[in-house]
């Protein structure tokens, strides 16, 4: 499982030019899924996600993780995260789940969230999304789940 985190100040989706999901201060989550990823790389991602400290405390350090702010979370499924880029001038595909199973993982992945942190939104899976944010820093990191 692969994913790129952004601190933002709001971020939105929309699909069809309607709008399907927004928050304001807070993480978007781009989320590629991986062949071979299981229950093991979800617990990983979530642990991660709602404890990384990269929020800023009072002394302007980045000390408080999501949920100590009460911050928006947006997870988007981005099935080209998982494109092998190594050779050539094409990406391969060949390590992302099958769409069908991505699916089902992103699904879950998201209900797990949901349990521990239930303001959760989300894109739309295999829509054609158009994703806006406000990068706030910009902070972004990218982690990759084995």
């Amino acid at each position: 499982m692969i994913a790129v985190l952004q601190r933002v100040s709001q971020s939105q989706i929309h699909v069809d030019q309607e709008l399907i999901a927004s928050i304001e201060q807070g993480l978007m989550v781009l989320v590629g899924i991986e062949k071979n990823d299981q229950q093991e790389q979800m617990d990983k991602f979530i642990h991660k996600v709602l404890n990384y400290r990269i929020f800023v405390d009072n002394e302007d350090k980045m000390n408080l993780n999501l949920q100590q702010i009460n911050g928006g979370l947006l997870l988007i499924p981005q099935f080209t995260l998982a494109a092998d880029t190594n050779k050539g001038l094409r990406p391969s595909f060949s390590q992302c789940e099958t769409p069908s199973a991505a699916r089902l993982k992103f699904a879950e992945l998201l209900d797990k969230t949901r349990q521990i942190y239930p303001t959760t939104q989300s894109g739309k899976f295999g829509a054609d999304m158009k994703v806006s944010l406000i990068n706030d820093g910009p902070v972004t990191f990218t982690f990759q789940f084995k």
